[in-house]
């Protein structure tokens, strides 16, 4: 039975979670996890990673245990998130029959979705050793090196990088790369426009120190959380505490008083300083290329490390899609979508889907009912340049209620059949983007977007050609009858 007063089940359990560490044994028993010995964090689990990832959809999340040349506890978790039933496992929604129903269910729960502040305590897990000044040894930790042309180990790729706004004091705590550079010190790269750049700069043109958490592994809804664009000053601690039903519990960090989650894996604090560089990148990153040229960045000093025993980092291995995350990621972003339109007065959604051969960014396409004239061009318009479809973004399509949206080969139809280039394809200019995008110049940090209108046009919608396919009706009753046949080649 569920416990009083809480408000939804986490599939075959009545409460979220834990931490890392539950959710890892949750996925198992669902059949989720493949566990992995002996694989060296010099270039094998990243190969592995792709290995996996590129064999079918919805791959297993990877646990690598028994890492040579570190201690026989230390562990590693990679794609923690990437299918539909551990994407319903951390956050709380129903088993899926397909895709398509997280972003559902994900969109219905932000119908009513209200942030949940964390609670802070006196003490957690994650101060079962710390690691002070002299001691902090970031090596002792099997960092791995994901990919061959890689610039250095990050040991900040599935991390929350928590900050606290100078000015309004709101916690952002988001996913930026992280390459460690010595025994105590690690490059951050973030990307222009992102709020953790936003908050630096802040502390930056004060002249003052930018102090800065980096967790290195916790509930995977945080990650969930922290890699996506929620609205500024929106705390990625209090949205995921909305989608859990109950808070996070956090203890302020020695140093800055930054909360860090209390049952996290690894923690780090340090600071920044404008003036305090080194050389981060390159990185294979999501959209399928080395991004980002080696570029000086600013320096993280870390001063504490706060850990587990037996600690588990979690990664993400970014790479030629589809990647550890790029599935999650593309679930999240389509339920993000989907709520962020309707909330903006777009009505007759019908679905979202984004593509994972675009990064999870690059090719997104929303299905509607049109109810009068005009309303594709809106969907399409709202959809590429909402909060979480605008960054790094590319191509939106628009399809009618008919035309399955996670269905590549049914949107491309529609393209080919009901969009006219010469009158549906809309572009417009100067849009948010930034060094990852493969195809920007140096000096460029904005792209164009394209909105093509796959829809039937609206004043055709009632002599436009009929699609040629069997009523629902015939297909169940001729299906029926040679149910036998059929079951041998899984129709």
């Amino acid at each position: 039975m569920l416990e009083k007063g809480h408000p939804q089940r986490f599939n075959a359990y009545n409460a979220p979670h834990e931490d890392l560490r539950e959710f890892i044994k949750r996925a198992e028993e669902a059949g989720e996890i493949l566990r992995i010995k002996g694989a060296d964090p010099h270039l094998e689990m990243g190969t592995l990673g792709e290995i996996v990832n590129h064999a079918r959809p919805e791959p297993p999340a990877l646990l690598f245990e028994d890492v040579p040349g570190y201690p026989k506890g230390m562990r590693l978790i990679s794609g923690a998130t990437n299918s539909s039933k551990r994407l319903a496992i951390t956050l709380g929604l129903p088993v899926p029959s397909c895709p398509l129903d997280v972003v559902r269910a994900y969109r219905d729960r932000m119908k009513e979705h209200k942030p949940i502040p964390p609670k802070t305590v006196r003490t957690g897990a994650v101060f079962e050793n710390v690691d002070r000044d002299d001691k902090v040894d970031l090596l002792k930790f099997p960092v791995p090196f994901l990919h061959e042309k890689d610039g250095g180990r990050f040991i900040g790729t599935d991390d929350l990088v928590i900050m606290r706004d100078p000015d309004d004091g709101w916690v952002n705590a988001a996913t930026y790369r992280c390459m460690v550079q010595d025994k105590n010190h690690v490059a951050m790269w973030i990307s222009p426009g992102k709020h953790g750049r936003q908050i630096r700069e802040k502390y930056f043109k004060a002249g003052k120190p930018c102090p800065v958490l980096i967790s290195c592994g916790h509930d995977p809804l945080l990650f969930l959380a922290g890699g996506n664009e929620l609205k500024f000053g929106l705390s990625e601690f209090d949205y995921a505490g909305g989608h859990r039903g109950e808070p996070y519990e956090v203890v302020p960090s020695e140093l800055y008083g930054l909360p860090m989650p209390a049952h996290a894996e690894i923690v780090l604090e340090g600071e920044m300083i404008e003036t305090i560089t080194a050389k981060e990148g390159p990185f294979g990153e999501f959209t399928g290329y080395y991004a980002s040229s080696p570029s000086e960045q600013p320096v993280v000093n870390v001063k504490r490390v706060y850990w587990r025993n037996d600690p588990i980092l979690s990664i993400a291995s970014p790479m030629r899609p589809p990647s550890d995350f790029s599935f999650s990621k593309c679930v999240m972003k389509a339920g993000m979508i989907w709520d962020e339109v309707e909330r903006a007065g777009l009505s007759g959604v019908t679905g979202v889907w984004v593509h994972e051969f675009g990064g999870a960014r690059m090719f997104n396409v929303i299905a509607i009912k049109q109810a009068y004239p005009g309303h594709a061009r809106q969907a399409g318009f709202l959809a590429a340049s909402c909060q979480s479809g605008s960054y790094l973004g590319r191509f939106v399509v628009v399809v009618d209620e008919d035309v399955d949206p996670s269905d590549l080969f049914d949107v491309m139809w529609a393209i080919c059949t009901r969009c006219d280039p010469a009158e549906d394809i809309e572009t417009f200019r100067r849009a948010w983007s930034g060094p990852l995008d493969p195809i920007l110049d140096k000096a460029s940090s904005t792209n164009s977007r394209a909105v093509i209108d796959a829809c039937r046009p609206w004043e055709r919608l009632k002599d436009f050609p009929m699609v040629a396919k069997a009523s629902p009706e015939l297909r169940k009753q001729v299906a029926e009858k040679f149910a036998d046949v059929l079951k041998t080649i899984g129709a």
